[in-house]
């Protein structure tokens, strides 16, 4: 008898735990190290995910459980009116790597806590308070960023936040905007504040929007696309505000995503792959935009603004990405990646779409290639196949599209773990097409 079947560990969670969104895996993790996580059993299960799409440099890395013991026993959390070493010296490696004159930060624990802070940043130095993003976002479960995310979580909670607009997002596979059989997604930027300019009060803050839509299916800003949003935004005396939770700390084969076109952020956010999978957060902007926050009395306490113990973590994560050169690895791995998936493209009807950057990779799941229609029973197989043979993907089903794989290893996978990983999933779908 499998011991993930423990009679008295199931009754106990269906009797104690909230449940949060989807279902759980009918299994029970027992410990995680590298890029495998293992279950009761003892069976290994190559995690595609990076868990919840963070831990970059793999499980239990014993550099980073090394300063976590030393941060437990030494100096782990402190009253936010008190700083420590580690909290100035990752503000200051921070702003040495950032893109532009992105020098001051502030230290928080995750994405949605980051892109509160980052909002209500925006609407105090502008004096407006009209957020725009992305209609396939997500940017947290907190008011603010749930009020800007649009790929879930909209009905049955009330109004958003007044001021909420969406705008399509440039899918070059299902594009809304077509010239001469290309997408325009120009056309289609111009079109989109057109609207934005005619719902507005005239109060417009912030644009907040992720260089990748990871929840949204992995859709990537065209090049280009980027910098004009940035122009939108100038013209209309918006500031940018780029969500990199997933894109930041080398994960696309770059440091930071918007350092490919070029463009720096007013704000740029960062989190699960700044911890590594464990809780921090941090928005960075200009000593100018926080000058003029300090000044109109900015205020944003919360119980573990500016730890110490997280702060040593995401500092000694930026040494060991820098040092050990993966931001090149993930550039190199993904290409590799991205080979081994166009091959299984090339075999299987319906893999309709490959897509994404380093090691943050997309697979859409289509009925065929053709009609591009959706097949989200299709995609629930292959992934419950793929859990079955031991590797661990994630799927995001939205209206209009087909079933999406994210495909985020760790940037420490082994060309061996992606070879396993790829023969996994061309077995997953031989079996379930």
């Amino acid at each position: 008898m499998s011991r993930n079947t423990d009679p008295a560990f199931w009754t106990s969670a269906r009797k104690h735990l909230i449940r949060y969104g989807g279902v759980f895996e009918p299994l029970i993790i027992d410990r995680a190290q590298g890029s495998f996580v293992y279950d009761a059993d003892g069976r290994a299960i190559l995690d595609f995910t990076s868990g919840q799409m963070s831990a970059i440099l793999g499980h239990g890395h014993p550099e980073i459980s090394e300063v976590v013991t030393h941060h437990v026993r030494n100096l782990d959390h402190l009253f936010s009116g008190m700083l420590s070493r580690p909290v100035v010296d990752l503000a200051s490696e921070l702003a040495r790597i950032a893109p532009g004159n992105l020098e001051r930060s502030m230290l928080l624990t995750t994405g949605g806590e980051a892109n509160e802070a980052a909002l209500r940043m925006a609407k105090l130095a502008t004096g407006g308070w009209e957020v725009v993003s992305f209609a396939q976002s997500w940017h947290g479960m907190t008011a603010a960023a749930a009020s800007a995310t649009y790929s879930a979580g909209r009905k049955g909670y009330g109004p958003p936040a007044v001021g909420s607009f969406a705008i399509p997002v440039p899918n070059s596979y299902r594009p809304a905007f077509e010239r001469s059989g290309e997408a325009d997604w120009r056309a289609e930027l111009d079109y989109a504040f057109s609207l934005v300019d005619q719902q507005s009060t005239g109060n417009l803050a912030a644009f907040l929007a992720e260089p990748i839509l990871s929840s949204g299916g992995i859709i990537e800003l065209p090049t280009g696309y980027l910098a004009a949003l940035k122009s939108k935004c100038e013209e209309r005396g918006m500031l940018l505000i780029l969500d990199e939770a997933q894109t930041g700390i080398g994960r696309t084969g770059l440091m930071f995503a918007c350092e490919r076109d070029g463009v720096t952020p007013d704000i740029l956010v960062l989190s699960k792959t700044l911890g590594a999978g464990l809780p921090l957060s941090a928005v960075l902007t200009t000593a100018e935009i926080e000058e003029r926050c300090h000044e109109r009395k900015f205020l944003f306490y919360t119980t573990h603004v500016s730890d110490p113990l997280p702060a040593a973590v995401g500092l000694k994560v930026l040494e060991i990405v820098q040092r050990d050169g993966l931001v090149n690895r993930a550039a190199e791995a993904g290409n590799i990646l991205t080979g081994k998936l166009r091959d299984l493209q090339q075999r299987f009807e319906c893999i309709g779409d490959v897509r994404g950057r380093g090691l943050l990779l997309g697979m859409e799941i289509v009925a065929d290639r053709e009609s591009k229609q959706p097949a989200p029973e299709l995609g629930a197989r292959i992934t419950r196949r793929c859990m079955e043979l031991g590797l661990s993907m994630n799927i995001v089903q939205l209206p209009g599209m087909g079933g999406v794989f994210r495909i985020a290893p760790p940037l420490t996978v082994s060309n061996e773990e992606l070879e396993l990983g790829v023969n996994i999933l061309e077995r997953a779908i031989a079996e379930c097409v």
